[in-house]
């Protein structure tokens, strides 16, 4: 069902490497001061925007999704079956998982191909531990965000809404090195720079973690389970009335 929209391949898979060539032919030839150190500004962008790849997979991937099966009516004939909720879920959340384990480990060939970017072995599970745990939670915070909005727009609009900004704050876009004190309150406080953190520090070029910091998956994980609640209890198979997108635009026309 992914691969049959290819604007979401765009968005979800092509573009995160567009913005990693664009940014490393602008300022690939610095060097970034992070919390992390100091990194070659190419290896720094690689890390940082595998971890953006695997967001846009699961939050705003099915974010986006999940409204717009439910508007075409697909989420309607699945629960003519006796499939339950939890399986469903399921199952969105494990392809936004695989979808997201390909796009970040392509970013990740890139990087070692063409920027340099060194992967110590010791440091693998530490990075594995951080990204399935962290794709997991954002998946669920993207079903969330579909279950809680009455039409396909408003998700769209509300995803890219949270998740864009963050990025900003979180040492996605932009290195931050010493920033105001409020500006990095929020970055903590938001799931988005714990994950990116944690994840890119397992592929720092002179000290790797070779743990997972758990402070930040813990504010990840707490992100996560209460965006699955929120799933559960509100998740709908069918359009709320008067919340379709193409039924206000007949509406409209009429």
């Amino acid at each position: 069902m992914f691969v049959r929209v290819p604007a979401a391949v765009f968005f979800t898979l092509a573009l995160p490497v567009v913005i990693l060539v664009v940014v490393n032919a602008v300022f690939g030839n610095g060097t970034a001061l992070a919390d992390g150190g100091e990194w070659p500004t190419r290896q720094f962008y690689t890390g940082a925007l595998a971890a953006f790849t695997a967001v846009s997979a699961t939050y705003t991937n099915v974010a986006n999704m999940l409204p717009i099966r439910r508007e075409e009516g697909v989420l309607t004939r699945w629960r003519s079956t006796p499939l339950p909720v939890w399986v469903y879920l399921g199952g969105h959340l494990a392809a936004a998982v695989i979808i997201a384990t390909i796009g970040a480990i392509f970013m990740l060939l890139i990087g070692v191909v063409a920027y340099g970017l060194e992967i110590t072995p010791s440091a693998l599970p530490a990075a594995a531990v951080t990204f399935v745990v962290s794709v997991v939670c954002f998946a669920a915070l993207g079903t969330a965000v579909a279950s809680a909005v009455p039409t396909a727009s408003a998700a769209s609009s509300v995803a890219n809404a949270t998740i864009l900004p963050l990025a900003f704050v979180s040492n996605v876009f932009i290195p931050l090195d010493d920033p105001p004190r409020w500006l990095d309150v929020i970055g903590d406080v938001f799931p988005l720079k714990p994950f990116v953190e944690s994840f890119q520090a397992a592929f720092h070029p002179t000290a790797a973690a070779t743990s997972p910091d758990i402070g930040s998956l813990l504010v990840v994980l707490a992100w996560g389970v209460g965006g699955m609640l929120i799933a559960l209890r509100r998740f709908r198979w069918d359009t709320p009335a008067g919340g379709s997108t193409r039924r206000r635009r007949r509406q409209r026309n009429t």
